[in-house]
C-alpha cells in the first residue's frame, strides 16, 4: 500500500464527461448521475482499508444527499489484472453488502480518474449545480486506525453549501488513501513524484 494524497485539481474545473458501465454492464454517463443540486463523484474500491474505514457512512450519506438532490457516483479505476478483489464480479457483491444506492462503475481503462486528477481511493470531487467543482479532498479527518469516528464532515458541510447555493469552506485537505493502482504504462505523469 503507497499512502497517497488527492491532488487536490483546481477549484471551477468542469465535470468530465464519461461513459462507465455498472458490474450489470448498464452504461451511465455523466449527464445520467447529475442532480439538480450538484455531483459528488467518489473514487473508490473494494479492497483498501481506507475505503473500508468509511463505506457504511459513505452509503449513509449517499442516500441522505440523494434525496435531497445531489447526484452520487462511485468509480473504481483500479486495475483488476493485480488487483482481482476490485473486479466487477466483486463490486456488485460490494454493492449489495454495503448498500450503496448510487451507480458504482468500472474505469476500464482508467481514462476517467486521469480526466478528474484522481489519485487515491477514496478522492472525492464535487460539483455544484453548474456543473463547476467546488470542493475536491476527504470524507473526514478519520483514518484506519485513529480512533476518530468517521462522520463525513468535511464532504457534509462542502454538500450542505452546494446544496443551499453556498461556496463550500475554503478550508479543504486533502484526501489520503490507496494510490488508484494504474495498468502498467498508464500511470499518470504526476505518479510517483
Amino acid at each position: 500500500m503507497v499512502l497517497t494524497p488527492s491532488t487536490m485539481v483546481a477549484l471551477g474545473a468542469r465535470a468530465p464527461d464519461f461513459r462507465l458501465p455498472d458490474p450489470s454492464g448498464r452504461e451511465w454517463t455523466l449527464s445520467a448521475v447529475e442532480g439538480p443540486g450538484g455531483l459528488l463523484v467518489a473514487f473508490i474500491c473494494n479492497h483498501c482499508p481506507f475505503v473500508k474505514h468509511l463505506r457504511r457512512e459513505l452509503a449513509e450519506f449517499g442516500r441522505e444527499y440523494q434525496a435531497r438532490g445531489l447526484g452520487v457516483v462511485a468509480i473504481n479505476s483500479n486495475d483488476v489484472t493485480t488487483h482481482p478483489a476490485d473486479s466487477p464480479e466483486r463490486m456488485a457483491e460490494e454493492i449489495d453488502e454495503v448498500g450503496y444506492t448510487f451507480p458504482y462503475l468500472f474505469d476500464e481503462f482508467q481514462t476517467v480518474a486521469r480526466a478528474y486528477g484522481a489519485a487515491c481511493t477514496p478522492d472525492f470531487f464535487l460539483y455544484d449545480g453548474g456543473g463547476r467543482l467546488a470542493y475536491r479532498g476527504q470524507f473526514d479527518g478519520s483514518r484506519p486506525g485513529s480512533g476518530a469516528p468517521v462522520t463525513g464532515e468535511d464532504l457534509r458541510a462542502a454538500a450542505d453549501a452546494v446544496l443551499d447555493g453556498r461556496a463550500p469552506p475554503a478550508d479543504q485537505h486533502a484526501s489520503v488513501g490507496c494510490n488508484i493502482k494504474w495498468r502498467p504504462g498508464n500511470e499518470p505523469a504526476w505518479f510517483g513524484t
